[in-house]
């Protein structure tokens, strides 16, 4: 078993997930759908203090990303939305394993979180395939609550439909739902065989580990129910066969693909600070980043203010191939202004750091992506540190 540090499991998880960005090649959109076949997924969220943390994990690896992309990807068919470990925009070139759920919430394998109310979802369904795409919204008000039924169980028989493939989402009005049938929003020549257990365990296993570098059985099942036997025998064979490797980091076993080890030879931008969102694909898995990058994180907009740490939407910050700091932001848009609320360190960094002008560097871009003019720094703390954005940074 070959066996690698710390740092160098890092550096292998960060080239994976393309953090820092290298530079661009070919046009912005390209890029942005290249990031989500590389990351298999990218989250949907809908807090929107700043940027919503699609659009943000996607800029932090397309430094010409525009919100408009996904948009654009999924008016022509190259990526959808559906379920990973959370609602998330998938390529379109993995179709067919998405089936795997939707097969197991048709045949009550799975339950959904809805009862399913048959005579509500045949109404929809019907409606929907005679009128074209339609919101939740659609099935409310005068003429729209046929047969008694009012909006919330139309909600859930669209959401039941959805889940279970019978509707895609087409598009999104003003961040709305707009559904229609699958039939007709996939493109001609997909493949819609649905996979066998089989060929869904590989496809988990190998999907995770070019995704990420390596991982472990436990993270590669992360919330997927009764898969952790599945994967655990799969690797086994894997590691036999000479298609997966372990890896011995911290005296804990993880395993990887044999090509992805050729990263460790590529040397890792350490000079570009980049802020990622609470719900980037390499930090969400908490406790994975607690092993692996020494950072003990916590979202805590859904933690009482009065027992928040560091501020409501902190966001990591990572520099030199690790996470050194929590920046709490939000971009006020009436006034354009994007509001840095506290800036908390993680022991090592000091002021004379090249952290600092990083930073600030990165601010700037962060700024008008959040599509402010002006930033404005709060929270007097106990050390000072120089520069434009006169921040007061609290270290530890």
């Amino acid at each position: 078993m070959e066996s690698l540090s710390k740092d160098q499991a890092r550096k292998l998880v960060l080239h994976a997930q393309q953090l820092p960005p290298g530079k661009p090649i070919g046009p912005a959109v390209d890029v942005t759908l290249s990031a989500i076949e590389n990351l298999g997924y990218v989250q949907i969220d809908t807090i929107s203090v700043i940027q919503r943390a699609h659009h943000h994990v996607l800029w932090s690896r397309n430094p010409g990303y525009q919100p408009e992309h996904l948009d654009q990807l999924v008016e022509e068919q190259k990526v959808f939305e559906y379920w990973s470990h959370a609602a998330a925009y998938l390529p379109m070139r993995d179709f067919r394993f998405s089936l795997w759920r939707k097969n197991a919430l048709r045949s009550g394998k799975q339950n959904h979180w809805f009862r399913k109310d048959e005579k509500m979802m045949r109404f929809v369904l019907d409606r929907i395939a005679a009128e074209g795409p339609l919101m939740a919204r659609d099935f409310e008000g005068p003429g729209r609550n046929e047969g008694g039924w009012g909006v919330k169980p139309a909600k859930q028989a669209l959401e039941t439909l959805f889940m279970q493939g019978d509707l895609m989402i087409s598009r999104r009005d003003r961040f709305h739902k707009v559904y229609d049938l699958t039939e007709r929003v996939i493109p001609e020549g997909i493949d819609t065989s649905a996979p066998s257990d089989e060929e869904h365990i590989r496809f988990l296993i190998f999907q995770y580990l070019e995704a990420n570098g390596l991982g472990q059985t436990a993270e590669i099942a992360y919330l997927l129910k009764n898969i952790k036997p599945l994967v655990t025998q799969m690797l086994k064979e894997m590691l036999a066969a000479g298609e997966v490797v372990d890896i011995e980091v911290g005296g804990k076993t993880y395993f990887a693909l044999p090509h992805k080890l050729e990263l460790l030879e590529k040397p890792l931008s350490r000079n570009k600070a980049k802020i990622l969102s609470p719900f980037d694909n390499l930090l969400i898995q908490r406790r994975r980043m607690k092993v692996l990058f020494d950072f003990d994180y916590q979202i805590e907009c859904y933690v009482p203010a009065a027992k928040r740490k560091y501020g409501y939407f902190v966001l990591p910050i990572l520099w030199d191939g690790r996470l050194v700091a929590r920046m709490d932001c939000k971009a006020e848009r009436k006034t354009s202004i994007l509001h840095i609320l506290s800036l908390s360190l993680e022991s090592g960094i000091k002021p004379a750091d090249p952290f600092f002008q990083s930073l600030e560097t990165e601010l700037e871009s962060f700024m008008k992506f959040n599509g402010c003019t002006g930033i404005e720094v709060h929270r007097p703390v106990r050390k000072a540190f120089p520069g434009r954005f006169g921040f007061q940074a609290l270290e530890g």
